[in-house]
């Protein structure tokens, strides 16, 4: 992706965001050259990857394949001694027919919930014991509501509503065309992306960056590392 696409899809999201009367967290508008000054007081933001999270998954075409995550508040399963927060919680924008691609978590209990805008849909398979998507029929929780579910059933989520995807469900998920951008937030167990994330086709988490223009704001993946204690 080249910057200066990222940089207008973080200031679209802070636009929807403010419209929807969603408030970020003051560390969401901290520059490049801010993060330069940080010191080991921002360990927590830069440890468990708050912040800024735009990708492609690397196929380069985020508005097809695409999702911008901001992480609000995170634990850290390798670093329990200092971050022993057991859970994650995220905001996202995903807009009309912008697919997030099939994957599923091996530990991570997710709530996906529709914060506002538009109509955000899923479609749910089982993993089976080799990755791929089962025949076998199962549940989910919606809104506290046990459901069964056919493989590949197609869920919408309206703005309030929120569905519970546990460990091995796999999902896909995009705004439902003609409904508008969807704000969509998640909560659920530590967010490990680096050792949680199945996905059906091999692809990339983060993407490759093309630096034609300065960053508006470092991605989760970008900060410098703490050089003074305060």
């Amino acid at each position: 992706m080249k910057r200066s696409e990222i940089n207008v899809h973080i200031r679209d999201a802070i636009d929807l965001f403010s419209r929807l009367g969603f408030h970020l967290p003051p560390f969401a508008f901290w520059t490049p050259e801010f993060w330069q000054t940080a010191g080991s007081e921002a360990d927590e933001i830069r440890d468990n990857m708050l912040g800024w999270d735009v990708t492609d998954y690397g196929l380069g075409g985020f508005l097809k394949t695409g999702l911008l995550l901001f992480t609000i508040r995170n634990g850290n399963f390798a670093r329990k001694e200092l971050y022993a927060k057991g859970y994650a919680e995220k905001i996202m924008v995903v807009r009309e027919n912008q697919i997030t691609p099939w994957h599923y978590h091996w530990n991570k209990r997710e709530d996906i919930i529709n914060r506002g805008g538009g109509e955000l849909r899923l479609e749910l398979f089982l993993a089976d014991e080799n990755n791929e998507l089962s025949d076998k029929p199962f549940s989910v929780s919606i809104d506290g509501i046990r459901r069964p579910m056919k493989p590949g059933t197609i869920i919408t989520l309206r703005p309030g509503e929120s569905i519970c995807l546990e460990p091995y469900v796999y999902h896909t998920f995009y705004g439902r065309a003609g409904c508008g951008t969807v704000m969509v937030g998640e909560v659920s167990d530590v967010n490990d992306d680096a050792n949680d994330n199945c996905f059906l086709d091999k692809l990339g988490r983060f993407p490759d960056i093309i630096e034609d223009e300065s960053p508006l704001h470092l991605l989760c993946t970008e900060y410098p590392q703490a050089s003074i204690t305060r």
